[in-house]
């Protein structure tokens, strides 16, 4: 059992480290559902098995040292220094292999629940939600707002809340599932979204915008046009470029639906279908979205975000947001 605990090791350090030289794309929550399984055989096996093995064997050493002291007694001798309580510890201790199998299932077990079906965390890799949420942001994720779904399949079984403009959601990036999108949602089912000349419409309503201060970006050490954005009942921070043009060209990768929008030199106008939703980054000309590659459909959401729990390198960003 030693050597194939040590085979299952060496192949998730070699699973992780190509996950994370880019090798391939991982799955944590098929790797967690994986490794809760394996370290629960292992816990049923020690459980049933190797510990009721182990009692028995401290049992029957007990037992001989009885007999032993008992037959010394008889001969007259009834000092006996030696003893075997560190022989009882070493027969009764978990081996390393069951140690770090069967003793860290509890742990990965209520890691796997509670990630599945409350809260996730994420990092912020881009600054398409610049100034909402910067590079290196470690985000969480409600996972049962919209419904409670089963892990790995992101099948709803429990509906609940839909979501709503303005929202800030972490979905399934539909050209590619296996990697997770953040943005804010724009539009519902069955609403119009215009993007023309770099201005927001819905359903033929110019979105609510507000002038601010122009934003200092330290990384790109530019200023952008910052504005206040009303979405709904959600009022936040939107930048854009000046010199960007307001037009955008659809990805090659926005097959479904499809026809659904409307390109032209101004922007594009997307009429949304039924269960699917328009997502669009705050920072507007830096955000592949919607409009480019399409939308987002009820099936591909993963929760909604509302707390930034760390920033190593600015501890100030820890807070909700909107």
């Amino acid at each position: 059992m030693s050597a194939l605990t040590a085979v299952l090791y060496g192949a998730l350090v070699a699973y992780l480290g190509g996950w994370y030289l880019g090798a391939w794309t991982g799955n944590f929550s098929l790797l967690l559902l994986v490794l809760s399984l394996v370290t629960f055989g292992y816990w049923l096996a020690e459980r049933f098995h190797f510990l009721p093995a182990r009692q028995a064997a401290a049992r029957s050493l007990e037992a001989s040292d009885a007999q032993r002291r008992d037959k010394l007694h008889r001969q007259g001798i009834t000092q006996v220094d030696t003893s075997v309580d560190s022989a009882r510890e070493a027969v009764l201790a978990q081996p390393w292999w069951l140690d770090w199998t069967a003793g860290l299932f509890p742990v990965i077990l209520v890691v796997f629940l509670l990630r599945s079906f409350l809260f996730e965390p994420f990092k912020i890799p881009s600054g398409s939600m610049i100034p909402t949420l910067e590079i290196g942001d470690l985000i969480l994720v409600n996972k049962f707002h919209y419904g409670i779904r089963l892990p790995v399949s992101n099948t709803k079984i429990i509906a609940n809340n839909d979501p709503k403009p303005g929202d800030v959601i972490v979905f399934r990036y539909p050209p590619n599932p296996r990697v997770d999108y953040i943005k804010r949602v724009v539009g519902l089912p069955g609403d119009e979204v215009a993007y023309i000349n770099k201005r927001l419409t819905i359903n033929g309503k110019p979105v609510p915008q507000t002038p601010l201060p122009d934003y200092y970006d330290d990384d790109s050490l530019r200023y952008s046009q910052m504005f206040s954005e009303q979405l709904g009942s959600v009022e936040h921070r939107i930048l854009n470029e000046r010199n960007a043009p307001g037009f955008v060209m659809p990805l090659p990768e926005f097959q479904s639906d499809r026809e659904a929008c409307r390109y032209s030199a101004e922007g594009v106008v997307c009429k949304v279908p039924a269960g699917h939703y328009f997502v669009m980054g705050d920072n507007r000309d830096n955000s592949q979205d919607s409009r480019y590659w399409g939308f987002v459909p009820d099936a591909n959401l993963v929760g909604r975000a509302f707390f930034v729990w760390m920033n190593l390198g600015n501890l100030r960003r820890i807070g909700s947001f909107q």
